[in-house]
């Protein structure tokens, strides 16, 4: 029995010790051998910090810097890891409110106590270097370095756009790129390349000691990932002359697009009134963008892309070149102007009174009654006698104009102007409640159409260029994406002839040689253009003008809009003439002085 005894208490023994030893041998190789225990063991001293890469920098055309990079610092909490937080200190230290720190750390308790969470952001690096030594005193808080958008010229806020935190939409549909309190680039050029311009994130593991203060690289490095930068544009943009364009618009409601005929390429783009876009950089940005999107004259507002104007006379050239290939109207149409159009009742004024010679004559003269005149034979010569068909005939050749469409531009929110159609006017009317009579107000760019100045500058470069255009554009290279631009070369021919379009031509010469822009003519350039006067319902009219030069080798084309400013000489025949010369010149003649002063001195009513 006491044999047994000892057996059994032997066999227990050697159990015993059994177990310890491979209690023990797995201890020794989760601990000193297997290295993802190690990895787990430090999870309480390691941080995984996103490396945010930096965005692809913005050039003009002339090689000039017009977005660049800067640092800034974000803060963030791992709410589970504050513990005895001296809530004042804190906020005295970072400068914030005691209510906006509860109602933050509130929010990111409800977001996860394990998972940081943004708490501050857009610190610049002067604030947080004062910061950093003592943030050691408060657990669970971190900063971030970020790269934030500088511009350098101040300029160009809504051809360029901006960048904003990122929208729960946005996070849900981008493939889990972005997470909360990411950046993501908001209207203009930055919104349009936002995949081009973000680059790729990396990560970095770090050691953080008892006070949450960084001791290293993890490992040496060994699981970190590095960022990958942004692709760096080269814009289609002249900052200087985008600059000029800005100081004659300041305050002044209204827009300027100057195109490069020959490419396509847009080389300036104001929107005024125009706003620093730096405002919408840094700690200051949401309360910037507020009271911008609360102000009465409305900055944020694109009006070279989305804002529709009855073109006025400036619309003369294009019914001329529909009605020329259609036959309506020949070179050497005459008409004999009472100073008004009648038909019946109806009575159209016109600046002009007399004989008008030929179809140049009455483009220099901008005769009302001639274009109604041959608007109306435009869209009643059918066959068939069908207005509605002979409308729509002349709304498909505006399309190829890109007029009432979408022109193509690399910018987001791109409106479409509107031209009418026959069906627009049967629901008006009904189907024989309308005739040429009706909408004889189409003919002289007044009533229902209305162009973006995109669209008109981009209708002024295919007449610029006899019969063609490129799509307009802002980026002529995205460095390292060939692809991204290559749409842009492709050419846009206007099923009109050739000379059909030098007729036109001749005429717009005419109009700044001795017609209605003769006083904005560009010392040592010939320049054809043609004004544009747009009756405005809420105030005073829209001055407007259309241009190119020089006149046989265009190298710009341009469109003017200043809203509530009288006649299309008054204003904007002499801002389109002053970015004109500024731009084939450098510099604006002693003689022009005067106009150029007189233009930036303008502060017209603003609406």
């Amino acid at each position: 029995m006491t044999d047994l005894f000892q057996q059994r208490r032997y066999t227990l023994q050697y159990a015993i010790i059994v177990i310890v030893a491979i209690y023990v041998a797995r201890l020794f190789y989760i601990q000193v051998i297997d290295k993802d225990y190690k990895q787990l063991a430090n999870a309480n001293v390691l941080r995984q910090v996103t490396v945010f890469p930096a965005r692809g920098l913005v050039y003009d055309r002339n090689g000039k810097l017009i977005i660049d990079n800067q640092k800034e610092y974000d803060l963030w909490v791992i709410p589970g890891q504050v513990k005895h937080l001296d809530t004042l200190g804190f906020c005295d230290l970072v400068g914030i409110s005691d209510t906006l720190f509860r109602e933050t750390l509130t929010k990111a308790y409800q977001h996860s106590r394990f998972i940081p969470s943004l708490f501050v952001k857009g610190i610049s690096v002067e604030i947080y270097a004062a910061i950093q030594d003592e943030l050691y005193l408060f657990p669970g808080f971190y900063g971030q370095v970020r790269s934030v958008r500088a511009y350098p010229h101040h300029s160009a806020a809504h051809l360029l756009g901006y960048i904003s935190e990122v929208t729960p939409k946005q996070i849900a549909n981008s493939n889990g790129y972005y997470r909360q309190g990411d950046y993501i680039g908001t209207g203009g050029l930055e919104q349009w390349y936002e995949q081009s311009l973000r680059g790729v994130k990396g990560t970095r593991f770090v050691l953080v000691d008892v006070h949450n203060r960084e001791q290293g690289s993890f490992n040496a490095g060994e699981f970190d990932t590095a960022a990958i930068p942004g692709k760096n544009i080269i814009s289609t943009l002249d900052i200087d002359l985008q600059q000029y364009g800005e100081l004659l618009m300041q305050g002044k409601t209204g827009s300027i697009v100057a195109i490069e005929p020959r490419t396509g390429e847009i080389l300036c783009m104001v929107s005024s009134p125009a706003y620093d876009p730096s405002l919408l950089t840094g700690q200051n940005r949401g309360k910037n963008f507020r009271a911008l999107l609360v102000d009465t004259l409305n900055p944020l507002f694109v009006r070279p892309l989305k804002a529709a104007y009855p073109p006025g006379s400036t619309y003369k050239p294009t019914l001329a070149l529909v009605g020329l290939q259609q036959g309506a109207i020949h070179e050497n149409s005459t008409y004999a102007c009472p100073g008004a159009y009648y038909s019946g009742n109806l009575r159209v004024k016109c600046g002009h009174s007399g004989f008008v010679d030929d179809l140049p004559q009455a483009i220099q003269h901008s005769c009302n009654s001639f274009f109604c005149s041959f608007f109306r034979k435009t869209i009643d010569q059918d066959s068939l006698r069908s207005v509605a068909k002979g409308l729509d005939d002349w709304k498909a050749m505006l399309a190829t104009f890109r007029i009432g469409e979408k022109t193509g531009i690399d910018l987001p929110n791109e409106g479409y102007g509107f031209v009418p159609s026959s069906k627009y006017y049967n629901k008006l009317y009904g189907e024989k409640g309308w005739s040429s009579l009706t909408v004889v107000s189409l003919g002289i760019g007044q009533g229902e159409i209305g162009e973006t100045p995109l669209q008109m500058a981009n209708v002024t470069t295919a007449i610029a260029n006899r019969g063609y255009f490129y799509t307009p554009h802002v980026a002529r290279q995205v460095v390292g994406e060939d692809s991204s631009t290559a749409k842009f070369k492709v050419r846009k021919v206007i099923p009109i002839s050739r000379y059909n379009f030098d007729v036109v031509v001749q005429g717009l010469k005419q109009v700044v040689e001795s017609g209605t822009a003769a006083g904005s003519k560009i010392p040592g350039n010939t320049m054809a253009g043609k004004t544009g006067t747009a009756e405005n319902p809420h105030g005073n009219d829209h001055s407007l003008f259309v241009a190119f030069a020089p006149a046989d080798n265009p190298k710009i084309a341009i469109a003017v809009i200043v809203e509530n400013a009288g006649w299309g000489a008054s204003y904007g025949a002499p801002i389109a003439s002053l970015m004109m010369e500024k731009f084939l010149n450098d510099t604006i003649s002693a003689a022009r002085k005067p106009v150029e002063t007189r233009m930036i001195e303008a502060k017209l009513a603003m609406k």
